[in-house]
């Protein structure tokens, strides 16, 4: 299945999209694709459904954060090789995490505000985990039993804020909208193996990211497991995995970063597109 959320901010409904493509309003049958949607019972459900039975949604709509009720929004840095080489940093020998304020998070396609005095905005096309069910101490070979599905996620992050002012990254990743989700949850058994999706990212029309989560040194079981060691995930938790090569930290010959007027475009295979500009504070 693919679910949405549509609607404006704050007032979003909850939806399916049909074999046709069609928004399918599910307001009717839950609340909302929250915790208590999206659960083992709360899945299966909502797979009962005939989409045909439900009602169209009419007309251009806003797609919304595609998971409400996130209380913990957890990223994976240096998940990729290429990237971390391109950081100038060492592959990590453990997983390297760090927070995303939940405040952060829009819709796919909201504008994004560059911050007051941002040198250094930038992008990061990541694969996202939701939490379907809760986890703790669970192992690798169990750990993808509590996800519901994945969506897209952009990282973005102001570099300087990440990196030049103190020993902590999670500064310079949760300024508000610095976390479109969506645009639907794609529910883990259309997806299947999660470490064979590719995605990419342009800038300005510029194919700037070109990768695949099969090049991912720590795999989504691991990442879940690894997590689920020091805290508890739970239903409607969000986990970002980390991006492939082509941010705007390693462009060669130098850095150049996002500035208002910028317009990125991201996707990921089976699970959608996002589409953001980024405007002024």
């Amino acid at each position: 299945m693919k679910l949405c959320r549509v609607g404006e901010p704050g007032n979003e409904r909850p939806a399916m999209i049909d074999a046709d493509g069609g928004i399918r309003d599910l307001s009717g049958h839950v609340g909302d694709i929250g915790p208590d949607a999206i659960g083992a019972e709360g899945l299966a459900a909502l797979a009962a459904i005939d989409p045909a039975s439900l009602p169209l949604v009419e007309g251009p709509v806003r797609y919304g954060p595609c998971v409400g009720g996130t209380r913990q929004f957890v990223a994976i840095g240096l998940n990729y090789a290429d990237h971390a080489a391109e950081s100038n940093l060492p592959i990590p020998e453990q997983p390297v995490v760090f927070n995303k304020w939940v405040s952060c998070i829009q819709g796919p396609n909201d504008p994004v505000t560059v911050p007051l005095g941002s040198r250094k905005t930038d992008w990061e096309v990541e694969l996202g985990v939701v939490i379907g069910t809760e986890a703790f101490n669970v192992d690798e070979a169990s750990a993808l039993d509590h996800v519901a599905g994945y969506c897209v996620i952009n990282d973005v992050s102001e570099r300087e804020w990440q990196i030049e002012r103190g020993a902590t990254w999670d500064k310079g990743k949760g300024f508000p909208g610095f976390g479109p989700i969506g645009p639907w949850l794609v529910t883990a058994d259309e997806v299947g193996d999660p470490q064979a999706l590719s995605m990419w990212l342009d800038v300005n029309g510029k194919r700037v990211q070109d990768g695949s989560s099969s090049t991912m040194i720590f795999t989504v079981a691991q990442i879940v497991s690894y997590l689920s060691q020091f805290m508890r995930l739970l239903p409607g938790d969000v986990i970002t995995t980390g991006t492939p090569p082509g941010v705007g930290l390693g462009q060669k010959p130098e850095p150049w970063y996002l500035k208002p007027g910028d317009v990125v475009e991201l996707g990921i295979e089976k699970l959608g597109t996002q589409r953001q500009e980024f405007v002024a504070p």
